[in-house]
């Protein structure tokens, strides 16, 4: 059976317009940085469940969005979720790092502590899910790691174009978080994202970016 089409079109935009909002969009997405101490301020609900519907506008592996987004505000989840991952984050840092990854983690100045984890209003749990039961059957998703990964962007973007700051967030191993979220088995945590305001005096290192020039290249033919 073929598949169902129906129209598709994009607002026409001006070539000067696309220009100049491509430029006004590069110096905003700029501005996101990773944020380590957050403001303990509110965010209201509706706002996160609008930047997770943005995400959910992303593209997946045949359509079949194989990810789950768990929001918590909850004061109690999240002093247990730090104190899970604080247990990691130390056995990384104390055993499990080698030389190598600490002196790149230097000048980031991270260590095992995250008390971010209680600071931050919401943190928003992103699992990938390998497989999903339908009809008792046993069902695989396709390329789940590459669909969380985009959904997982297009959460960050809409976070920072409504004014709100994240961290990306790794602990390893991290299936504590399954089992505090009480997820089932075929859903493994893929990101922690803390979400919130930036404190007060909210400081960040300062990073020297990658170029440009080395991250990407022109392939253009010899006609243009």
């Amino acid at each position: 059976m073929p598949p169902k089409l129906v129209p598709y079109t994009l607002t026409p935009r001006d070539p000067t317009w696309q220009v100049h909002r491509a430029r006004e969009l590069l110096v905003e997405m700029e501005q996101r940085r990773s944020c380590r101490d957050f403001s303990p301020k509110p965010v209201p609900r509706d706002l996160i469940e609008q930047a997770i519907a943005i995400a959910h506008s992303a593209p997946s592996g045949a359509n079949r969005k194989p990810w789950r987004f768990v929001a918590i505000d909850d004061l109690t989840i999240k002093r247990e979720i730090r104190i899970a991952a604080e247990h990691e984050e130390k056995e990384s840092y104390d055993h499990r790092m080698p030389r190598e990854w600490l002196d790149a983690l230097e000048p980031i100045g991270t260590t095992w502590k995250k008390p971010f984890l209680e600071v931050a209003p919401w943190l928003v749990v992103i699992f990938r899910i390998d497989w999903e039961e339908i009809d008792s059957r046993r069902v695989k998703n396709y390329y789940p790691i590459e669909s969380a990964g985009l959904a997982a962007g297009f959460f960050l973007m809409a976070c920072h174009q409504l004014g709100l700051a994240t961290l990306t967030h790794t602990p390893s191993p991290m299936n504590f978080l399954r089992d505090i979220c009480r997820r089932p088995e075929n859903e493994k945590p893929y990101l922690l994202i803390p979400v919130g305001y930036p404190a007060e005096n909210c400081r960040v290192p300062d990073l020297v970016k990658k170029p440009l020039t080395d991250a990407m290249q022109w392939n253009r033919s010899s006609t243009r």
